[in-house]
């Protein structure tokens, strides 16, 4: 484990030098989009901050703004993005945290899933650790996916996600945690990335019906409302760019998560 400050700052930056020439050599561009946007999230557990005195939220994902550069014409985009959500504070958790995203026109979640795994080992190895041996796990073989949501939910956080693999990606979830993944046979194509229990980066072949995320939109925003919670305002902007983006998946990692790991920390707070 390092001890000093300065050897940790120093070894974050050789990290974050790592991770860009991975994406260079792979024919990725960085971007950069705005932090301050019309509406922060879609999925009715994410806690959106509002900018005070404006109608504007600090993202908690750059994910819609990135789905509108793919709109655009761009193919391969990744970007290091400091996020914001208004959730509980822990060794894992900040209200100020950075999220590491990519997307890539034409690929499926499984091609999505092989490059994280390269990324992770390559960052591994780096250090100078043997880089993990990851164990592909269907939700389907570790719980009934007839289960109500909140049976399952709490079998999963209470059961499941504290006893898996040292290092597991976990694949083809319930259809109603789609989120912005496609449906197919009544599941979500999406999978998460999990070390030493920690969740590390979640990951969906896209949905591209601007329907469908509208009918998903409108959903949770009834789930907070019955929740006393505010609803996330609908990106319009957003909607019409899912029916010009390509075929693509896509991924979000807590950067801070894996550096913390990587680095052997106790706390994402020592690299913050």
């Amino acid at each position: 484990m390092l001890n000093n400050r300065l050897a940790v700052l120093k070894a974050q930056g050789e990290l974050m030098q790592t991770l860009r020439s991975w994406f260079l050599e792979r024919g990725y561009m960085e971007v950069q989009t705005p932090i301050m946007v019309p509406s922060a999230a879609l999925e009715e557990n994410l806690e959106a901050l509002q900018v005070s005195e404006t109608n504007l939220f600090l993202h908690t994902s750059p994910e819609f703004a990135m789905k509108k550069r793919l709109a655009d014409g761009l193919c391969r985009i990744y970007q290091i993005a400091h996020c914001f959500r208004g959730e509980e504070i822990g060794r894992h958790h900040n209200t100020e945290f950075r999220m590491l995203e990519w997307y890539r026109v034409g690929a499926s979640w499984w091609d999505i899933a092989t490059e994280t795994i390269d990324l992770i080992q390559t960052l591994y190895r780096k250090t100078g650790q043997e880089p993990p041996n990851f164990v592909w796990i269907p939700t389907t073989a570790l719980l009934d996916p007839t289960l109500s949501p909140e049976e399952w939910f709490f079998r999963w956080v209470d059961r499941i996600e504290p006893n898996l693999p040292p290092a597991a990606i976990v694949y083809d979830y319930p259809h109603w945690q789609a989120a912005l993944a496609r449906k197919r046979h009544g599941l979500a194509e999406r999978f998460e990335v999990f070390i030493n229990g920690i969740e590390l980066a979640n990951a969906f072949d896209e949905e591209g019906s601007s329907n469908e995320i509208r009918t998903r939109w409108h959903q949770a925003n009834t789930i907070r409302i019955q929740h006393q919670k505010p609803i996330h305002p609908i990106d319009e902007s957003f909607l019409q760019a899912i029916d010009r983006m390509p075929r693509c998946s896509g991924i979000a990692l807590g950067i801070d998560r894996l550096i913390m790991l990587l680095l052997q920390q106790d706390s994402i707070h020592e690299l913050l």
